[in-house]
């Protein structure tokens, strides 16, 4: 039986990721026998600074992953804004590939590309953030044989993306972000067979889209079209594991979490458009009716006058909706 090591580490964080990420990389051994790849939930645009901080924060360097570099152990590859961070044939690949749960560097495509990349060969780490951002990702790993580490939900500044790991997986091990760099020495030790076969075809085909090889097209071997509609693109979502998560037709991806909190996000932005476009009425309807006084048509003013305070009757409802939801 041929043997590999496991030297893969991917690593996912979200909203207090920053944190977490400066206190493991801070306790990682300087001759880690593996290459350790972050993503990190951030904002498109800009640089992310994260690189240098995880530099100075431990005793691996730490650089702005670059598509098509090979993978060294005792070096952290970090995923820059707007690009999905894979693991490809031993070496780092980026891809502009559809959004996951609107992020792109997304936690569920790193952690996706390394299970069918390397199958057992690799760890995947969870720590902080919002909602269960990963958790699928986590879930493809755990089934190829990885092994599975996730912050401890009490030391996570937030602490949802570790306690939805924990309601669906029974990770390998549950430890502070400071003690996942002892665990990571350990486990990078072990060796695992080296041919385990292929990864199943749903997340070869999700990975080939998070790649941009492909988009949604043949989802309807793998899913049935929802009553949803895309957040990105406002396309048909198709349901692709039981109601838990959905892809679109262009690939953008969504768990059923996610999705909530994106149509809360819709239904927001459509109460304030709903209020403003009421202000603007009610005062179009005042202009009006000082004009037709102006003239005489007092009339004609008094019903401007209904319209305006029925306008700003309604524009008040709403504007309790919006403040309800704060």
């Amino acid at each position: 039986m041929t043997v590999r090591p496991r030297d893969i580490v991917v690593v996912g964080a979200s909203a207090g990721g920053v944190e977490a990420l400066r206190a493991m990389a801070a306790q990682l051994p300087d001759d880690l026998p593996a290459a350790v790849l972050v993503a990190l939930h951030m904002p498109a645009g800009g640089t992310s600074a994260l690189p240098a901080i995880l530099d100075r924060a431990g005793p691996l360097p730490a650089q702005v992953a670059r598509h098509g570099e090979p993978l060294e152990h005792g070096r952290v590859y970090v995923a820059p804004p707007d690009h999905h961070l894979l693991v490809s044939d031993g070496a780092v690949a980026l891809s502009h590939g559809p959004t996951e749960n609107g992020h792109r560097p997304a936690i569920n495509a790193l952690f996706r590309s390394a299970a069918v990349a390397r199958g057992a060969a690799v760890t995947g780490v969870l720590l902080s953030g919002m909602l269960d951002d990963g958790v699928a990702g986590l879930q493809a790993l755990a089934g190829q044989g990885a092994r599975v580490v996730v912050q401890d939900p009490r030391d996570a500044l937030y602490p949802a993306m570790p306690e939805h790991a924990l309601q669906v997986l029974s990770p390998d091990h549950v430890v502070a972000a400071a003690g996942i760099g002892e665990v990571l020495a350990k486990v990078t030790l072990e060796l695992v067979e080296a041919d385990s076969g292929p990864a199943p075809e749903a997340l070869r085909w999700e990975n080939e889209i998070a790649s941009a090889r492909r988009f949604g097209e043949g989802m309807s071997a793998v899913g049935r079209p929802s009553e949803f509609a895309c957040p990105d693109c406002h396309g048909v979502l198709a349901d692709i594991d039981n109601g838990l998560r959905y892809r679109c037709r262009v690939g953008h991806a969504w768990t059923a979490e996610a999705l909530v909190a994106a149509q809360g996000d819709a239904v927001e932005h459509a109460l304030w458009t709903g209020m403003r476009a009421l202000e603007e009425k009610a005062s179009l309807c005042r202009r009006l009716a000082a004009l037709a006084r102006e003239r005489g048509s007092d009339q004609i003013a008094e019903r401007y006058d209904v319209q305006a305070r029925e306008t700003l009757e309604a524009a008040d409802v709403l504007r309790r909706q919006v403040v309800g939801r704060g």
